[in-house]
């Protein structure tokens, strides 16, 4: 019955074709993004939850380097 019901519909087929192309560009940019980021930034974000008193990491203008 479903089956019947997007025969139906004119251009169902591009529905999965976008989605697909959507869900992959949303991948690999989460993927790049992952990739680009900076290991001091990483050391710092990972210690976060072990330290005590956030005031005593260093703070740079530029979180992410």
């Amino acid at each position: 019955m479903i089956q019947n019901v997007l025969r139906t519909y004119i251009g169902i087929d591009t529905y999965g074709i976008v989605s697909l192309c959507l869900f992959c560009f949303i991948f690999l940019s989460v993927l790049v993004w992952a990739f680009a980021l900076k290991r001091p930034h990483l050391d710092r974000m990972a210690r976060l939850p072990l330290d005590n008193d956030p005031n005593d990491l260093p703070q740079s203008r530029n979180s992410h380097e």
